[in-house]
């Protein structure tokens, strides 16, 4: 076994590596960049090497930084987590010339699978089913053009080496070709230092199901089940669970053995993923192989109880598999909602800045259920828009899959961040929809109930509820804190377009609501005190967790998706609220404004141009992706704002029309 490991990666993974190593008695090196010298992940490490500046291609992606590390450390071992480096045979092999340990898969492996153009031409080969599509490099726009066609649309431009999301695009005419290769080749050479892509036919309404191998040095190859990853947003996982809903026995059987085989056809001796496209009627198709650990192992390593990163070492340093796969069985349900530092209710763009507040669920055992958060940050820590806008990666088991999701509901309620934008709502939106909890999944799951974006959910009659004794119960705390002579028992609730009368009062360990149609509320269990962002009680037997904090008037109470102006007034300052006008809007619809924090790439328009309706303005980065920016309606260009290589702002101008 090792004694002394470098981590190769930033962030939760190498958070997640050190964790399996203080357990295993291995020391550990992290290296960093300018932009993670404070942080986590540091922190927790023996030793740490700075490698240069924050863009990926500066540090993190430079195999000689890495090697000079190990050597001034002398660390025996790297382990690579996953993104940069992780799938390049390049650095592999670099690594065996210095003798040093690759902990992921021989070079020979990742050549024949690690490449998605490669991986191809492998599989149809050994006879494997595969998504249609050019297999082969493809030269420029124009010949991407022709391939597509050929195809037929809707196609998937997608980078060779790509990985979490990245360098992919969904073409459905020649125009999205046009725009679409372009970016796609740009993304892919920022984030893999690679920009070949190929083309393949998109399938409308599939499911994303893959399947987890783990093979050692002495020929052995398991699966440890699937995972289904189907709720995606802009080819990035969202949510993932294992296992899936669609898959029966012998389906499962198999892929699982479907994937064993092309395992042991390349030798593979660590873990890896072989991902399928399937289809409702549970046919499957080889879409690529993911040779390093995944993103979403966390899932697997909770419905097995076997810790991936120890396996990986394990198989590094030549142990063989301490089981078979007749000692693998699946236990339960689990559930993983990536949580980002995007906002939802802006189309889900990426958002940047610092942790103000980060209060996450607590860990361990919740009932019959179990609470996981895998993370690399701490409150304080800063979202850069150098890297990937993960967050962390929450994740609850339960005896059953209702169960799992229940407790990811719960978990996702006690979960508070404050600071840069974040998914926390539309997350918990869909633990809540029947859709969902259904198990009718598909690809197109988010564009499909969600198609005019995300605004945040209606109250549910619970929630109404919910909604009206939280500011009940938080007004007259303040006020019996603040003016004890204001306290009365008769009020009006304003939440929204529904007002109410109520009478409060306090009856034992609880707090009573009662409305004027006859019903009445108790809360009880109170966790709140002024000042603090959550606020935990027990709605009438029911347990919950909103998110509070104090409005011009009244209170902003939000519960899972849903969001309220809550108001607890006198019946005569009701009246009068409801005479004021309503505030006018500021009027931008003569403006383009970039919706997120950024780096203009390029402005396409002049002053003096007219613009049509859709026709691409500017191209912002942000987070390592390229975002085209277009104009709602035609018109003509009075002024630009920023020009190529400026910073941006969210909302700051960037065209303005006559």
């Amino acid at each position: 076994m090792f004694s002394k490991i470098l981590i190769a990666n930033r962030g939760e993974i190498a958070v997640r590596i050190i964790k399996t190593c203080r357990r295993l008695g291995i020391a550990t090196v992290v290296v960093y960049s300018e932009a993670d010298a404070d942080s986590m992940a540091v922190e927790m490490a023996d030793e740490s090497v700075f490698i240069g500046g924050a863009p990926a291609a500066e540090s993190y992606l430079v195999a000689d930084k890495i090697v000079a590390a190990c050597r001034e450390t002398g660390a025996e071992a790297v382990h690579p987590g996953f993104g940069f480096l992780s799938e390049n045979a390049g650095f592999a092999k670099r690594l065996a010339a210095e003798g040093i340990v690759f902990i992921g898969p021989n070079p020979g492996a990742i050549e024949a699978m690690g490449d998605k153009i490669e991986s191809k031409k492998f599989a149809a080969r050994a006879g494997v089913s595969t998504v249609p599509g050019h297999v082969g490099e493809i030269d420029d726009t124009a010949h991407a053009l022709k391939i597509a066609g050929e195809i037929g649309y809707p196609v998937m431009i997608k980078a060779s080496a790509g990985g979490g999301g990245k360098g992919i695009r969904v073409a459905w005419k020649p125009q999205d070709v046009e725009e679409g290769f372009p970016a796609v080749r740009a993304e892919a050479k920022a984030s893999f230092g690679d920009d070949r892509i190929f083309i393949e036919k998109f399938i409308e309404s599939p499911r994303h199901i893959e399947i987890q191998v783990l093979g050692d040095k002495h020929g052995a190859v398991v699966h440890l089940f699937e995972r289904e990853c189907s709720i995606q947003r802009r080819n990035q996982k969202v949510i993932e669970e294992a296992p899936s809903p669609l898959l029966d026995e012998a389906t499962r059987a198999a892929m699982g053995a479907q994937a064993v085989a092309l395992a042991k056809a390349v030798n593979y001796d660590s873990a890896g993923t072989v991902e399928f496209v399937a289809g409702q009627d549970k046919s499957f198709f080889f879409l690529e192989m993911n040779t390093r650990l995944q993103v979403e192992h966390p899932v697997t390593e909770l419905i097995t109880g076997v810790d991936l990163v120890e396996q990986m070492i394990r198989s590094a340093a030549g142990e063989p598999l301490a089981f078979g796969q007749q000692d693998l069985a699946i236990n339960g349900w689990a559930i993983e909602s990536r949580i980002y530092a995007e906002d939802p209710y802006r189309g889900f763009l990426p958002s940047i800045g610092r942790l103000v507040r980060y209060l996450p669920p607590e860990e361990g055992n919740s009932g019959a259920a179990k609470v996981r958060n895998d993370a690399g940050v701490r409150e304080g820590d800063e979202i850069s828009m150098f890297y990937d806008p993960m967050i962390s990666k929450l994740s609850t088991w339960g005896p059953d899959r209702l169960l799992a999701i229940d407790a990811m509901g719960r978990a996702l309620e006690d979960f508070h961040i404050e600071g840069p934008g974040h998914n926390i709502p539309f997350l918990a939106a869909v633990m809540d929809q029947e859709r969902f909890r259904s198990g009718a999944l598909s690809t197109n799951y988010i564009k499909e109930e969600f198609p005019d974006g995300f605004a945040g959910t209606e109250p549910t009659a619970f929630q109404a509820d919910l909604l009206a004794a939280t500011a009940c119960a938080m007004h007259r705390r303040l006020t019996a804190r603040s003016a004890p002579q204001l306290v009365r028992d008769e009020w009006v609730v304003i939440a929204g377009h529904d007002r109410c009368k109520v009478r409060l009062s306090n009856g034992g360990d609880a707090f009573h609501v009662a409305f004027e149609d006859g019903r009445t509320l108790s809360l009880t269990e109170i966790d709140w005190r002024p000042g603090q962002p959550l606020f935990r009680a027990v709605l009438d037997a029911q347990p919950f967790t909103a998110l509070v904090k104090p409005a011009a008037e009244g209170f902003i109470v939000r519960h899972r998706a849903c969001t309220r102006h809550v108001l607890v007034l006198t019946p005569r300052s009701a009246e009068l609220h409801g005479k004021l006008p309503p505030k006018k809007a500021a009027d931008t619809s003569k403006m383009i404004l970039s919706p997120m924090p950024g780096l203009v790439v390029s402005m396409d328009v002049t002053p003096g141009q007219s613009v049509q309706a859709g026709q691409a303005v500017a191209v912002v980065e942000a987070m390592k992706m390229q975002n085209i920016i277009r104009a709602e309606r035609e018109g003509v260009v009075k002024t630009v704002g920023p020009k190529a290589g400026d910073s941006v702002a969210a909302d700051e101008v960037l065209v303005e029309f006559a």
